[in-house]
């Protein structure tokens, strides 16, 4: 931390000393009134959402991109191999009696796109779509047993995700601490009935309906409550959040449902001068089993089991966000963060997830 901070601070002293007339000019016209405030204090990290609320009348356009990296398997907390996996996890849908293909890398990209609109000084809507690319890569075992490789696939999908719309209801201001709720609504715009082809340890390749984790959606009606808490004081900033997806359906029209999802997020960050901070998270993660099954899915791999799926997650994270200091780039920002996971308590066997790389280009009017 101490290292971000001098790097901070050693690029705010030289963008004063290189633009002292864009300086100047930038703070005889700032903004009065909540709009000053709005613009010059700090947002939360670029992975959460729904953090600020804005005044009447005000807009916010942003696009954020997300990369997730997930490599290995674990079962519990105990790291497991593909040899072990093919050996001694048993094959719902067997024959084979186990399970003979094993998911080895995974990378997710989503390209998020949202408005925010103040519809009143205490309600602000948010609308959020994305588009989701994913790729899995495999080994396939020979036969119906034993540890002999017969070759490596992949599998792709690709397409819109699930649509949210969101209102945040402002319970409480005083100018250093904020509360507001997040009640949101996901609607289910994303495909689960994604195919690709597959190697099978016969060695034959037939196009088959992907697991559940390459799908784009969740198929079913979401929930999406929460709450969130930010505070200032100074150059400093931080907040908490408290955020779940609660599904309304029993099933989906492909006969399941995924598992609710319950998050607490907390941060806290600096501020170097009116247009750059950084800031550190910490985020803890439930994640609930799938429950039913779509009847399509039935390969020898652990992604088609649906007892596969949930766990615990905590992770880390560290960011910035840089503000041009100059009158015609008035309510642009950028920022990025990168999170990696400290703890792990899968439903397994499962991939463990490795990185995630958050960045957002934002802009308020």
């Amino acid at each position: 931390m101490k290292q971000l901070a001098k790097a901070g601070l050693m690029a705010c002293t030289i963008l004063s000393l290189t633009s002292p007339v864009i300086a100047e000019d930038h703070n005889n016209h700032a903004p009065s009134g909540h709009t000053a405030h709005r613009h010059n204090a700090s947002s939360a990290p670029q992975s959460v959402m729904g953090d600020h609320m804005h005044g009447k009348g005000d807009w916010m356009l942003s696009y954020r991109y997300m990369h997730m990296d997930m490599g290995g398997n674990r079962d519990g907390t105990n790291s497991i191999s593909p040899e072990e996996i093919v050996t001694s996890v048993t094959n719902p849908h067997a024959p084979p009696p186990t399970l003979r293909v094993v998911p080895t890398d995974m990378t997710m990209d989503m390209h998020m796109l949202g408005v925010m609109y103040g519809l009143s000084d205490t309600v602000t809507l948010m609308l959020m779509g994305n588009y989701i690319k994913k790729e899995m890569d495999h080994i396939t075992f020979a036969g119906m047993a034993g540890t002999t490789r017969l070759g490596t696939f992949a599998t792709r999908s690709s397409g819109w995700g699930d649509t949210t719309f969101t209102a945040l209801i402002r319970l409480y201001e005083d100018g250093r601490h904020h509360l507001h709720l997040n009640a949101g609504l996901s609607a289910p715009t994303g495909s689960i009935k994604k195919k690709d082809d597959v190697l099978t340890p016969m060695g034959t390749t037939p196009t088959l309906r992907l697991p559940y984790a390459m799908q784009l959606g969740s198929g079913t009606w979401d929930a999406l409550p929460g709450i969130t808490y930010t505070g200032n004081e100074g150059d400093w900033f931080w907040g908490a959040q408290f955020r779940n997806v609660i599904r309304l359906e029993s099933e989906n029209d492909q006969g399941y449902r995924l598992g609710n999802r319950h998050a607490l997020t907390s941060w806290v960050g600096y501020r170097f001068c009116d247009w750059m901070s950084a800031s550190f998270r910490i985020k803890g993660e439930k994640t609930g089993k799938i429950k039913g099954e779509d009847a399509a899915i039935t390969a020898p791999v652990q992604t088609a089991d649906p007892d596969n799926y949930g766990g615990k997650l905590i992770e880390t994270g560290i960011g910035f966000e840089f503000r041009p200091p100059v009158p015609e780039l008035e309510g642009l920002s950028f920022g990025a963060e990168v999170t990696v996971p400290v703890y792990q308590n899968l439903n397994g066997p499962q991939m463990e997830r490795d990185w995630n790389l958050n960045i957002g280009l934002t802009y308020r009017f």
